[in-house]
């Protein structure tokens, strides 16, 4: 019974649609897939964070898969970048997915999302007063670390302080999110099967299926976004969705 109940349109149309909306934000923005899910699994449905988690990123195989091969066939990846952020990215997810199954991940979290909320409103800022200057980062390395171990521990992460932190030292939007993405179908894949080695298959599986046709529907839409989005456009939005996102977890948090 419940296994034809998991197939069951109805039950799992509102997870279609909020995997297909976190996707499209994700794909053309860089961010906020993780974010969006994790919300909605941990403080809507009371998902332990260690399994939401790890059900997120799970999906996020299959959505960052397709969203990488659409970011690469509209030519978004720059790959330096890539490369300099995929190990750091891949040793902090690991390491986070690991922490997470043994220690509570919620102690940094409001620091981080004070952080987020803060370069979300700066590059809203920028992005309405100031034209985009385009320069080469030149700090990538700690970032993916940082990106990968907060993606991990906190169901979501990655996008935000990477893609943000990256935008914030003057790299090109569009570029900026197709590589984001891209290294993110790696981390995932590493996240995923270190939380399967933890927890087991039987604590992932579960109400998914909507969340992934959803995210792999919307995946190559997101890139066609970001390719014709102007650059002043994207931060703007980058900045408020991330503005967005990051308080209400911060109001949730506090307010819990």
């Amino acid at each position: 019974m419940h296994e034809i109940a998991a197939f069951d349109l109805s039950a799992i149309l509102p997870f279609i649609l909020i995997g297909f909306a976190a996707q499209l934000v994700d794909g053309a923005l860089g961010m906020a897939f993780g974010v969006i899910c994790n919300t909605l699994l941990v403080a809507v449905m009371g998902v332990p964070p260690a399994v939401a988690s790890a059900r997120i990123h799970v999906v996020e195989v299959f959505t960052t898969a397709v969203s990488g091969i659409s970011h690469l066939l509209h030519r978004n990846i720059e790959w330096p970048l890539f490369f300099r952020l995929l190990v750091p990215g891949i040793i902090g997810g690991v390491t986070g997915a690991y922490l997470l199954t043994s220690i509570d991940g919620n102690i940094v979290k409001p620091f981080i999302l004070g952080y987020l909320v803060a370069v979300g409103l700066w590059l809203l800022f920028r992005g309405l007063f100031y034209p985009p200057k385009f320069r080469k980062p030149k700090v990538i390395a700690p970032l993916g670390l940082i990106g990968g171990f907060l993606d991990a521990a906190g169901g979501g992460g990655w996008g935000p302080v990477v893609t943000s932190n990256l935008l914030v030292q003057g790299a090109e939007p569009r570029k900026v999110v197709g590589t984001v993405n891209s290294v993110e179908f790696f981390l995932t894949l590493a996240v995923s099967a270190t939380f399967i080695y933890h927890l087991g298959l039987a604590d992932i599986a579960g109400a998914t299926l909507g969340l992934l046709i959803g995210g792999v529907a919307a995946a190559p839409l997101g890139a066609f976004m970001a390719k014709r989005f102007s650059p002043k456009l994207l931060l703007v939005l980058v900045g408020v969705v991330l503005t967005a996102t990051s308080s209400f977890g911060l109001w949730k948090f506090l307010a819990g």
